[in-house]
Parts: structure tokens; C-alpha cells; sequence
């Protein structure tokens, strides 16, 4: 029996994925899912790149605006929801379109990664968080290499979150998570995807974010983190660790100038872009087109068509 067909669009913030995703959606008849762990949270929509109603078209899209970004939402929580939305965009006869960013939720969706909820000590997680609050995040990212150097290539020391985990699951199993995401992967996915990734020069690609911060700025981004903040959304939740959210909180504190914090989410978003980059390239199931060249556009097209039609 056959799979669910799924074209997925990944690559760097700022590669023109959302543009690509309705042009595609509107050509095949497709539905979007997306693929992005903090368009997840409702209220934050300028920081997070969210396409507004009108960008939309009319075109459905699925997984935004799910959750309050007061609560947590795990990759586990995105695969048990997004699993649904496939099924249900297929059932209608219509093309499920995965789009985003956050490579990690699109390999876990489409690889049918399942997730286990035993490798659990909450004690043993705080006393983590305690040692990165007073030894920095390398030293944490130290002890994860020590004990599994795969999980430590794949995990920046910078997510602190998922270096924690990583460490927890070890700490509870005595398996590397490393190990564990291996063994997770052998029930067969139900999907047949064509995985596509969008890039262009990088300097172009830089200007590009660049921009996309100052029209941020220019629609408001300050006014929604004030306000998130005013409604009770802190510092610690895992929504307001996002670029250019957890920049415009220490601009609001006092900590930074407007021109300094506009300056850092920049800084953040290309070294962001960065890491995307090297884990869709580590994935070598993707065909890559750049977003300015107009013919590996109409090329994309062709080779979406010619995989829906086999």
C-alpha cells in the first residue's frame, strides 16, 4: 500500500519558503502545514514570520496558532497533531504541504520518529538547568559530549533545552539519545515525501534578514513582546526564548538600545539561518532550488508535478 504524498519546502528563515508554499499550494491543490516551533504559539505573529490572512489567499494552514505561549509544546506534541492534519488533508484529495524551518519537526514528522515518555526526572532536569545558570552553556554541552558525542554534533550548545534533555534521557536510560532517536525510527513512515530546500547567495540571503528584522520593527514587533509581556507571558517560557523576542525583552528592560536590539536579532537570525543550513545540507533527501533564480523555480514546479503524477 502506497503512502500520502507530502511536498515539504525547508531551508533557512528568509528563503522565500512561505511564497514558495502558496504558489505551490495554489498549483496543486494544496493545504499547508507548518513546520515551524514558534508559529505554534497564538499572539506572536509579527516575530514569527506568520503570513497574515490575506497572504494566505484563502489557503488553509495548519499548526499555527495552537497553543498560548504560556505552555510548552515539545516536538512529540507537533508530530501527534500535524500527523492528524496530513490524514485529514489527504482524505479530502487535497496536497499536504509541510513548510518551515525548524528541520528537527520536519524529520521527526515525515521519519514517523515515535516518542516515549519514560526517560523522565524532573529533579535531575532542574539540577541541570541550575548547572547552566551558573556554569554557562558549554559546560552543559561538555557533559552531553562526554556521554553522547552524536546528540552533542546535532545540538547547538546554545538550546539549552535540548542539550537538557539529552542529558536527561542518558541520565534515565542509560541509552544515548542518540542511540534512542535510531531505535525510534524503525516503525515505517506512512508518507512518500519530496523533500525540497530553498537558498540563495549568502549575502543576498543576509540581506534578506536584515530587511525582514526592519519591516518586523516597522509592523510592530516591539508593541507584541510589550504586550506579551504585559499579559503575563515571562522570560522562562520556552515562546519567549525565540529571536527577536528574548532581544526586544532586554531592550525593554533597559538592557539594550532599540539600535543595539535591532542590530542583535540581525546578528541572531543570519547565525540562525547558519545552523538551518547545515542540518537540511546534512540531510541529503533534499533537492535545492534558490529562490531568486526563476528558472530553478519553474524547475521546482516541474519536479513537484512529475512526483505528485507517478
Amino acid at each position: 500500500m502506497r503512502g500520502i504524498k507530502v511536498l515539504v519546502i525547508g531551508g533557512p528563515t528568509a528563503s522565500g519558503k512561505t511564497a514558495l508554499s502558496l504558489a505551490a499550494a495554489s498549483a496543486f491543490g494544496g493545504e499547508v502545514v507548518s513546520a515551524d516551533s514558534m508559529q505554534v504559539y497564538r499572539g506572536m505573529d509579527i516575530g514569527t514570520a506568520k503570513p497574515s490572512m490575506a497572504e494566505r489567499c484563502g489557503i488553509p494552514h495548519h499548526m499555527m496558532d495552537i497553543v498560548d505561549p504560556e505552555e510548552s509544546f515539545s516536538v512529540a506534541d507537533y508530530c501527534a497533531r500535524a500527523h492528524g492534519c496530513i490524514r485529514d488533508i489527504a482524505a479530502r484529495g487535497h496536497v499536504p504541504i509541510v513548510v518551515g524551518g525548524t528541520g528537527l519537526y520536519i524529520s521527526s514528522l515525515l521519519d514517523n520518529v515515535t516518542f516515549s515518555d519514560s526517560a523522565s526526572d524532573p529533579a535531575y532536569r532542574e539540577e541541570l538547568r541550575a548547572l547552566a545558570a551558573q556554569n554557562g552553556a558549554d559546560y552543559l554541552h561538555g557533559m552531553l559530549r562526554a556521554v553522547d558525542p552524536k546528540s552533542a554534533d546535532a545540538i547547538h550548545p546554545n538550546n539549552v533545552h535540548r542539550v537538557i534533555r539529552a542529558l536527561e534521557c542518558y541520565h534515565v536510560t542509560g541509552v544515548p539519545k542518540s542511540r534512542q532517536d535510531e531505535l525510534s525510527r524503525q516503525v515505517p513512515s506512512p508518507y512518500v515525501p519530496f523533500f525540497a530546500a530553498l537558498t540563495c547567495d549568502r549575502a543576498q540571503l543576509y540581506a534578506r534578514i536584515d530587511r525582514r528584522v526592519t519591516d518586523m520593527v516597522e509592523q510592530g514587533l516591539f508593541a507584541e513582546v510589550a504586550h506579551l509581556r504585559d499579559a503575563g507571558v515571562g522570560r522562562a517560557c520556552t515562546s519567549m526564548q525565540g529571536i527577536g523576542y528574548k532581544e526586544v525583552l532586554d531592550c525593554l528592560d533597559g538592557l539594550l538600545t532599540e539600535a543595539d536590539c535591532i542590530a542583535l536579532i540581525q546578528k541572531n537570525s543570519r547565525n540562525y539561518a547558519k545552523r538551518q543550513l547545515t542540518w537540511f545540507r546534512r540531510e541529503n533527501r533534499y533537492r535545492w532550488y534558490d529562490a531568486l533564480d526563476g528558472a530553478l523555480t519553474e524547475q521546482y514546479f516541474a519536479d513537484a508535478a512529475a512526483f505528485l503524477q507517478a
